[in-house]
């Protein structure tokens, strides 16, 4: 196939897939975080401590930890597009319900549920366009993917703080109680766009004519005669997996610390009003987008896959080191977190490019999860930590340092990665 007949062919699938596959995560990321918000007002109607919220908050990973294998590997057997559309609307109707939470053990209910009803579904997306895009398209792929979550920052930020400053009292609920109401409906829309536009086989694809779907089954075929083959017990006894499972922990424990506090070290940089903190939360999330293109485009180009994602790992410690140095210091603690986010929001794109040049199959779909639920459980405890080291000391300094270290560690682990492995 010629290079341009193929650059057209996946420029085809991408328009395809890619549009409502980033619908289906900028929900998701929208109705993880959203509590974030939400927590301005409800933490002091429900009596919740620092420390009470950031368990409440992370807990959703604790959920997502026990479902997030079986998930994958039941896609595997059934199919994305009605796998998919399944999730979504479990989280959707479990996000809107959480409306109605009134107790510190109701919000912990409640985030767990929301953690069991979302596992499964970016470890599916990722299994899925593995199955559409050959690795050396992945990067960019990828990186045009996870755009939907810098997105969730840029629309989940203004869209959240208007919600709560312009609902409080209608009809008797609070402006939290309408935020996790109405940031819940598009999620059930999109599941139907999923059952719509996916198709679970290459042979399925109808809107390919036959020498598309020949030359994609060749290209996806040779794609996976270059992996190695591991069975299911080979893969949970893999050291680089491990080292993987490492790497992205550090990502997500950083990313999650700072997303479910950032309107609250927003706040204490002296913004009072909800809709501002909304807006200037949007910022470091419009930064990420240049990132996620950007690096993704340069590591297929390249075929370097290690530095870049290490490269992003320091930047994003750099970032969170100039917070605590700015904090008092609204204008530049703000670009601040444009420079954290411009390097935390970048890895999980490029960091998906590891694994899947290893992993075919069954254990591929396995992989995949085993690494994202290992990995969110920092997710708990970073959130957790956080509010706990908050309501210590008074300060998040000693907890952002923290992410800092974690976020230096992750860059080595990346570079002990061997290049051959990966490189691809």
């Amino acid at each position: 196939m010629a290079v341009d007949e193929e650059h057209r062919l996946f420029r085809k699938i991408a328009w395809r897939f890619l549009p409502v596959l980033m619908l289906g995560y900028l929900a998701a990321s929208i109705d993880r975080v959203n509590v974030g918000f939400a927590k301005l007002h409800m933490a002091q109607m429900l009596g919740l401590s620092d420390a009470m919220y950031g368990f409440g908050a992370g807990i959703f990973f604790v959920g997502y930890f026990f479902f997030e294998v079986p998930s994958n590997l039941i896609l595997y057997r059934v199919g994305a597009r009605r796998w998919l559309a399944r999730i979504m609307v479990s989280w959707g109707v479990v996000s809107g319900l959480m409306m109605f939470v009134s107790t510190p053990w109701q919000f912990y209910a409640a985030r767990f549920a929301l953690g069991v009803a979302e596992a499964g579904f970016i470890p599916g997306v990722i299994y899925y366009l593995t199955s559409w895009f050959p690795a050396h398209r992945r990067g960019r792929v990828m990186g045009v993917f996870y755009i939907a979550l810098a997105l969730s920052g840029l629309i989940g930020g203004p869209v959240s703080g208007w919600i709560l400053q312009t609902t409080p009292g209608v009809w008797g609920l609070a402006g939290w109680q309408w935020m996790f109401l109405l940031e819940a409906l598009p999620t059930i829309a999109v599941a139907g766009l999923i059952l719509a536009t996916l198709d679970d086989r290459i042979e399925d694809a109808q809107w390919l004519d036959a020498s598309e779907r020949a030359n994609l089954l060749r290209v996806m075929q040779n794609e996976v005669r270059h992996k190695r083959h591991l069975s299911m017990r080979e893969m949970f006894a893999n050291r680089h997996l491990a080292v993987m499972c490492l790497i992205f922990f550090a990502n997500i424990f950083a990313m999650y610390g700072l997303g479910f506090w950032m309107p609250t070290l927003i706040k204490n940089m002296g913004v009072a009003s909800d809709l501002h903190i909304g807006l200037l939360s949007a910022l470091p999330s419009l930064c990420a987008i240049p990132a996620m293109v950007l690096f993704g485009r340069s590591a297929d180009r390249h075929g370097e896959r290690r530095w870049h994602l290490a490269t992003l790992f320091l930047i994003g410690a750099v970032g969170l080191a100039l917070t605590v140095i700015w904090q008092h210091e609204p204008a530049l603690g703000i670009l601040a977190l444009c420079v954290a986010n411009f390097g935390i929001l970048a890895i999980p794109p490029m960091f998906w490019s590891l694994p899947t040049a290893l992993l075919s199959g069954a254990a591929a779909a396995a992989g995949i999860a085993l690494i994202n639920c290992l990995a969110n459980l920092s997710g708990f405890l970073g959130p957790y930590i956080v509010g706990t080291v908050k309501q210590l000391t008074g300060t998040s300094e000693a907890s952002i340092w923290l992410m800092c270290a974690v976020l230096f560690a992750g860059a080595l682990l990346v570079l002990s990665i061997p290049a051959r492995l990966v490189n691809r």
